[in-house]
């Protein structure tokens, strides 16, 4: 099983990255190769809405930082989306990511991509209130049920504002290793 990561974090080592990293360890150790991606640590622009996608190419045309990312994600079985939630959604970082996955969309919007991928959403927010932001989940996952991602998981914690706050949290690690398991089955 290939696993490509995709962390929307400015934080290096803050909650969502601890988060991904207890999942990808537990996935590790049931034989799945791993790839990480940092956006923050990478130059790429947001979607240009130039249509190349779905009339000259059946890729992405913008070349930059994000090209072998969305090459990576196209071969991969299993996506992980790592973001902090900031101001009730996704970080900007990730947002301009998901924005260029319209490139895995043919223009009558089904997908490009091959059926049966799995994914996971990993979220971590400071609001302690669980009802909050319950609906990211939702909004994402219907793109990427549009894309073939056929089980998503989605991996959150809660109340967790400070970076490294989660390392406490043995019921999200508990969880992590869980969603694991069922990715290799």
């Amino acid at each position: 099983m290939k696993i490509v990561a995709v962390l929307g974090s400015p934080r290096a080592e803050g909650n969502t990255a601890t988060m991904t990293r207890w999942l990808l360890e537990a996935a590790g150790k049931l034989g799945a190769a791993r790839e990480v991606f940092r956006l923050n640590q990478m130059k790429f622009q947001g979607c240009q809405g130039c249509g190349g996608c779905k009339t000259k190419a059946g890729h992405c045309v913008v070349e930059d930082d994000l090209t072998p990312v969305l090459a990576a994600v196209k071969d991969a079985e299993v996506l992980v989306l790592a973001s902090p939630v900031y101001f009730g959604d996704l970080s900007g970082q990730m947002k301009c990511f998901f924005d260029r996955t319209y490139s895995f969309a043919n223009p009558n919007f089904t997908s490009r991509l091959q059926p049966g991928k799995k994914s996971v959403l990993v979220l971590a927010q400071g609001d302690s209130n669980a009802a909050n932001y319950e609906d990211i989940f939702p909004r994402y996952e219907r793109w990427l049920k549009m894309f073939g991602f056929e089980e998503n998981y989605l991996l959150r914690a809660t109340g967790v504002f400070e970076a490294g706050q989660v390392k406490d949290r043995t019921e999200v690690l508990r969880q992590a290793e869980e969603i694991a398991r069922k990715l290799r089955d």
